[in-house]
């Protein structure tokens, strides 16, 4: 068979967990000679380099009109396999697909928060992305569910795993404190988007218990989004120990300094936070939501979604506890030795191209 040609659609609100993921499959596919086309906004590409991998990269608009359906659609004239990473992108590739005889894989990330008109929006898509895939891989066991009770005919689980971040530049402890404003006093690092699944409203209502403490832990927000007028508004009457630091590309260095990582999430299936805080021997607390307590084994402190007294006593008790952080440390980096590598992501996502595009080749040659 000639090379294998896959586009890899990526549109309407991918996460940057999905986002990172693409790129990380773009170059491991490009590496093993498929050909690859990436299909998403041209400020994912600025922000993921997916022309850096040697995929071709075709800017499609993140709005959903028949322009933009129509680019999708020639994108994918060539494709052998389509890849749709997340629910709008899986309703938009089937709408460019058309009926035409070419798998479509569909990747689920995340599970849609939405509730009334826009829940019953979310159902729908939902049923149309999973009954268009010739097979759906869901992040968690929930999603690989939930995909099959929307109709879909082969869905299987794909434990995506967070690309491998650089080791962090070496950095002056006392002095990258210093300059986040964290002298003499713990320093505690949670980053995302400011959306409201992310539960920060949550974690400033737990930062109001500890800035009690004397000194009161410094807690720094790395992120951008809608909500971050209203959070800063809140730091502000409240005079919370809280820094929003905006979008960051050093994050791996920021949690080097922190004494602890935090995940206040509604939902997550396999958070890119939690994976590097672990990776990085960063104890970690988190919501005990989604893939999170698959993900984290014993190696993170877990406390109830919307409980913001059992998230700000764990921080305070790990916060006074230097043995259990220490037993956070190692297990942490054991339970993310046991996570599947990019390596085995990328097999199992090959195994199915092959398996799906077999049958294609062989009634070509007929």
């Amino acid at each position: 068979m000639s090379q294998l040609r896959t586009v890899q659609v990526l549109v309407g609100g991918g996460s940057a967990g999905s986002s990172a993921h693409v790129g990380s499959l773009a170059a491991g596919l490009v590496a093993r000679g498929v050909h690859v086309t990436v299909c998403a906004p041209a400020e994912l590409d600025h922000a993921y380099d997916f022309s850096g991998t040697g995929a071709r990269f075709t800017p499609v608009p993140r709005r959903s009109d028949p322009a933009a359906v129509a680019a999708l659609r020639t994108a994918c004239l060539t494709a052998d396999v389509v890849h749709a990473h997340g629910l709008h992108a899986a309703v938009r590739a089937a709408l460019a697909l058309g009926g035409r005889r070419v798998p479509l894989v569909v990747t689920w990330h995340a599970r849609a928060h939405a509730e009334g008109a826009r829940g019953r929006l979310v159902h729908l898509m939902e049923r149309r992305a999973a009954r268009a895939a010739a097979v759906v891989l869901g992040t968690t066991s929930e999603l690989v569910d939930r995909a099959r009770h929307r109709g879909a005919r082969d869905a299987r689980l794909s434990p995506v795993s967070a690309p491998v971040a650089h080791p962090p530049a070496p950095v002056h402890q006392d002095k990258a404190r210093a300059e986040l404003g964290a002298v003499g006093r713990s320093l505690i690092v949670s980053y995302g988007s400011l959306v409201p699944h992310h539960g920060y409203g949550m974690l400033l209502d737990a930062a109001r218990v500890w800035r009690g403490l004397d000194p009161a832990p410094l807690l720094i927000i790395a992120g951008e989004g809608r909500e971050r007028a209203a959070l800063q508004r809140r730091i502000r009457d409240e005079e919370l120990p809280v820094r929003i630091a905006g979008g960051r590309d050093d994050i791996a260095e920021l949690l080097a300094v922190a004494d602890l990582a935090v995940l206040s999430s509604r939902w997550e299936a396999r958070s890119v936070l939690a994976q590097e805080a672990l990776r990085l021997g960063v104890p970690l607390v988190a919501t005990a939501v989604g893939g999170v307590p698959d993900l984290v084994g014993d190696a993170a402190e877990l406390v109830p979604y919307g409980n913001a007294e059992a998230l700000a006593r764990a921080v305070v008790r790990l916060l006074g506890d230097p043995e259990r952080r220490a037993e956070l440390v190692a297990a942490g980096r054991a339970q993310a030795a046991s996570w599947p590598t990019e390596d085995d992501t990328i097999a199992q996502v090959l195994s199915v191209y092959d398996e799906l595009t077999q049958p294609l080749a062989a009634s070509r040659t007929r």
